[in-house]
């Protein structure tokens, strides 16, 4: 059995949920070396924390007994930083412990705060909320904790992030000093290891070793031309076509007006951000769990700790400020073994600023141009074809008999082509927009070798990176009438190159500037160094300035 260590009765709901194997971080919580010791975790989102601190929680909890007794002062309390998250970790307490009559009860900001007075009063098992909600009934009386002998503190980084650390040290002061403690944090900053050191005893520390950073998530770098984002997003929701995708934006009134954006083109789409009410909020994310909505346009504060399912593609309208929120909103996708992509869209003048976070993230993105909308037509005729055919071996009797009476009255090929026409009419339209003329180069740790000549770029999965190489700045431009169409077989020329050798351009007012591959970049720049009589006013020099 692969939850050897466990307690049966969550062995029960494990297996009746179809968990065949526990995951990393929940075999290490299952050492029979760490016995009841407190422990404090590090491992990343998606990476089965919530039933990892259920399992470990047990043995507290139940002892020898199958079931729970009745519900009075909770005997658990677990904390998190925001309400989705909390009520996430409830809803997965309730069906990992339910085979054991447990009661959790969920206390957070934004509920009705007398629903949860009154089902404190009946009694709970275990308590979950966010700390100002937990220290208001605390300090109302409503809650006891001296009863609790298991203390979990979810994703404690991100809660001394959002300034919680008084409400922290309140409800663990409240709570019995002999308690179990579990601290879990995809991080462990100073003051992560402050708090374990002054409310933990004798701590294990288990730090769950997940291999390369998001290694189930693709990134990708999208190169756009900012009056166009809106546009590039509508294709890439149209190529991508994940089961469900979250976009990403800096503050509430970028989301409504994304939202409405892709509301008007056919989109399901919701959106999260904080001046929305609990209700609201949890209207949107059940349309997204339900799958009425398909798309979730939202803001940091809004998304944070949510896992939504079947989340396939994490899109960043705006370029994330540090690589601390690239990683946390990428990491809403590729959750529990699933793959994922991390679209991240970067503005030609902002190129430099995203190759240093990626650099720092430690993650190499593949960068790309926006996908074209001849492209996404291109994908629909495909998968029309594929659709019908699948759908054909299956027709019934009456479905053929109403075909060959339509057959027969009118004209077949006109009628096929309607039926196309309405199918093209369920899907919102692609959006046409500019083409990708020069690919930033790729960092440093490219993932081809030097010499290879560049991939085409497009937006296919298994796409290599953009070409690694060197700029060189060209004395001409667009008051000199610059244009790609002649400067390419000039510097074809000029250098001793092949046209796969070129990148890209970038044309200015009164210079242009190409990427030539690394591979031919030296014996380019002694060629054109020479002098040219073909070519006598045109100088081109190697460019090392900042974009």
């Amino acid at each position: 059995m692969p939850f050897d260590n466990a307690h049966p009765s969550l062995v029960q709901a494990l297996t009746a949920k179809g968990y065949l194997e526990p995951t990393p971080v929940q075999a290490a919580i299952l050492d029979p070396a760490l016995g009841v010791r407190d422990l404090l975790v590090s491992a990343q989102t998606g990476s089965g924390k919530t039933v990892a601190f259920g399992l470990a929680l047990a043995p507290q909890l139940l002892g020898e007994e199958a079931r729970f007794g009745a519900a009075k002062a909770p005997l658990a309390l677990v904390v998190a930083p925001t309400r989705e998250l909390a009520m996430q970790v409830q809803r997965e307490l309730a069906w990992l412990l339910g085979p054991s009559g447990a009661r959790v009860v969920a206390c957070v900001g934004g509920m009705d705060i007398r629903q949860e007075a009154w089902q404190l009063n009946q009694g709970a098992h275990v308590v979950v909320g966010t700390p100002g909600r937990l220290c208001d009934h605390l300090d109302k009386g409503r809650l006891k904790l001296d009863s609790v002998v298991g203390l979990v503190l979810d994703e404690a980084d991100e809660m001394l992030d959002l300034g919680f650390r008084d409400e922290l040290e309140h409800l663990l002061q409240a709570t019995p000093p002999d308690r179990r403690t579990l601290m879990f944090s995809a991080t462990v900053p100073a003051g992560i290891e402050s708090m374990a050191r002054k409310f933990q005893r004798n701590a294990a520390r288990v730090a769950v070793a997940t291999g390369e950073q998001h290694a189930d998530i693709e990134y990708r770098a999208v190169v756009v031309v900012p009056r166009e984002i809106e546009r590039v997003i509508v294709n890439i929701l149209r190529h991508v076509d994940a089961p469900g995708a979250l976009v990403f934006c800096r503050t509430r009134e970028g989301v409504n007006r994304l939202q409405m954006a892709l509301a008007e083109r056919g989109f399901a789409a919701v959106a999260l951000s904080g001046e929305l009410g609990q209700a609201e909020r949890n209207r949107a994310l059940q349309a997204l769990r339900d799958r009425r909505a398909r798309v979730c346009v939202a803001t940091d504060v809004a998304a944070r700790g949510l896992d939504l399912p079947d989340l396939g593609l994490v899109v960043h309208a705006e370029l994330p400020n540090d690589p601390a929120i690239l990683l946390h909103r990428s990491g809403r996708t590729g959750r529990a073994g699933r793959k994922g992509m991390a679209v991240v869209l970067v503005p030609g003048a902002k190129r430099r600023a995203a190759e240093r976070m990626f650099f720092e993230a430690k993650v190499e993105p593949w960068w790309i141009g926006p996908p074209s909308a001849d492209s996404i037509r291109a994908r629909d005729e495909v998968a029309l074809r594929a659709t019908v055919t699948e759908l054909a071996a299956d027709v019934q009797d009456d479905d053929l008999a109403v075909a060959r009476e339509l057959i027969a009255t009118g004209d077949a090929e006109r009628m096929v082509a309607a039926l196309v026409r309405f199918q093209r009419a369920q899907l919102p339209a692609p959006e046409e927009v500019s083409e990708w003329s020069a690919p930033p180069p790729a960092p440093k740790r490219e993932r081809v070798q030097r010499d290879q000549p560049q991939a085409e770029e497009s937006f296919e999965p298994g796409d290599g990176p953009a070409m690694n190489g060197a700029w060189f700045r060209i004395n001409v431009g667009h008051s000199q009438r610059a244009d790609p169409k002649w400067l390419l077989p000039m510097l074809c020329r000029r250098g001793g190159i092949q046209k796969q050798h070129i990148g890209g351009f970038r044309v200015m007012r009164h210079e242009t500037r190409v990427l030539i591959h690394s591979g031919v970049a030296e014996r380019f720049l002694r060629a054109v160094s020479r002098p040219d009589p073909a070519d006598a006013n045109i100088r081109v020099v190697q460019w090392f300035g900042e974009e």
